[in-house]
């Protein structure tokens, strides 16, 4: 079987409990970058053997025996999430392929002692775009909190790209783009909106319920105080910040061979060819 290859970054640490769900010739295993009890008491490792042990295995198995032999096989898993989310009319291996995604996002979003404050240009951007840290903080407990039913909250860096299919600013700069927080339903993720995410936390209750059971709010506040991890989303907002770059340069390129398709010569004498010459509609008036 030719196997789904991620491209998403994730930690090589070896794993020290659980084999690892394996994606069928994967060019690298997934790996659990924490000791199985490393974020206890906040975490423990019997959620931690059936959310990543047991779900995220049944996601990697279930999108392999959906893909095999498809077109999908061998494409990158972003590519896949993109190419089955089908601009919203979703195809079947959309929901396996994105909880891949968004599981490895939440795994490596957490560090055992995790928690504080972030500092730096994270810290910069948050005070500018939620007045404050706890502007940030209330804003992300809030989506974590008012999702109906299962689904993910998020920190994402979003472009100076216009809430409308297509549309961009015409003069972008550094300020258009924002930090926003979103939320999303089931498998979702902003990948599919184009946004950068940045952090996330999942908010299906299989993965809180062991440790917390109906307690969803006390579960977020013990992500956002003791979990999270602020240098991984700094380093997020860097790649981010680069891959922004980017796209802009381009954009700013492609516009301007549009605008020099669009000049047209100065005071030049219009010829229309001996054909045209010939014509009735350029003879002279006698």
């Amino acid at each position: 079987m030719v196997m789904v290859a991620a491209t998403t970054t994730a930690s090589h640490l070896t794993s020290t409990f659980l084999s690892t769900p394996d994606f069928c010739g994967l060019s690298r295993s997934l790996q659990w970058p924490h000791m199985q009890h490393a974020l206890e008491p906040h975490m423990s490792k019997e959620t931690l053997e059936y959310h990543w042990g047991k779900h995220h295995r049944a996601y990697v198995d279930n999108l392999n025996k959906q893909i095999e032999g498809t077109e999908l096989d061998g494409m990158s898993l972003e590519s896949i999430i993109s190419a089955s989310y089908n601009k919203g009319d979703i195809l079947p291996a959309f929901n396996n392929a994105a909880q891949i995604w968004n599981h490895e996002f939440f795994w490596e979003s957490m560090k055992p002692d995790g928690g504080g404050k972030p500092t730096g240009e994270l810290l910069e951007l948050i005070n500018r775009d939620f007045g404050s840290f706890e502007g940030l903080i209330n804003k992300f407990k809030s989506a974590a909190t008012t999702q109906f039913g299962s689904g993910w909250a998020w920190l994402v860096y979003k472009e100076h790209k216009l809430d409308v299919p297509n549309a961009r600013n015409p003069r972008p700069s550094e300020e258009d783009n924002k930090l926003v927080v979103v939320k999303s339903p089931n498998a979702v993720n902003p990948l599919v909106w184009e946004y950068h995410p940045l952090l996330t936390l999942d908010v299906w209750e299989h993965a809180y319920y062991l440790d917390f059971e109906n307690r969803r709010p006390d579960y977020i506040l013990t992500f956002l105080d003791k979990l999270v991890s602020w240098e991984t989303v700094s380093s997020r907002l860097e790649a981010a910040k680069v891959r922004v770059a980017e796209s802009e340069k381009e954009m700013a390129e492609i516009d301007a061979d549009e605008d020099l398709d669009t000049i047209e010569p100065e005071d030049t004498d219009m010829y229309f060819g001996s054909e045209a010459e010939d014509a009735e509609d350029f003879l002279d008036d006698e």
